[in-house]
């Protein structure tokens, strides 16, 4: 009775990892690169910093990694969309400070630059995530 309970537990949990790593939004091909972002970038905090770069060059290299469903730019500086994130790379010092923040928060701070990407608060969004306005 013990081992037949112990089989059971350890299936759930396999089965529940395969089902957290396929919902990580790493995998999802419209999620921002973040594993790639930490690997690449400097942390400092929330945020990431690459001192030596442009935003056009980071958000750029952000881009060719993982393909932006848009991009946009305004101010000096850079706007990836990927999903229901985004990122914002902007001027700092003498390089870029890297962002990822949900699209919604992203979208009302930076609306002013972001004039033909989708209102998150209009009936006719539906987001970017797996399921998300079905």
């Amino acid at each position: 009775m013990n081992s037949a309970r112990l089989v059971r537990a350890a299936v759930a949990a396999v089965l529940a990892a395969t089902l957290l790593t396929a919902c990580s939004s790493d995998g999802d091909d419209n999620a921002v690169p973040r594993d790639w972002i930490r690997k690449t970038y400097t942390a400092t905090g929330v945020d990431w910093l690459d001192p030596d770069s442009t935003p056009s060059e980071v958000a750029q290299a952000i881009h060719a990694e993982r393909t932006a469903l848009d991009r946009a730019s305004g101010d000096r500086t850079e706007f990836l969309r990927y999903g229901d994130d985004m990122v914002t790379v902007s001027p700092h010092r003498s390089g870029s400070l890297i962002e990822i923040e949900d699209y919604r928060n992203g979208y009302r701070r930076h609306k002013q630059h972001l004039t033909y990407w989708p209102d998150p608060n209009s009936a006719s969004f539906r987001g970017g995530g797996p399921g998300e306005g079905k």
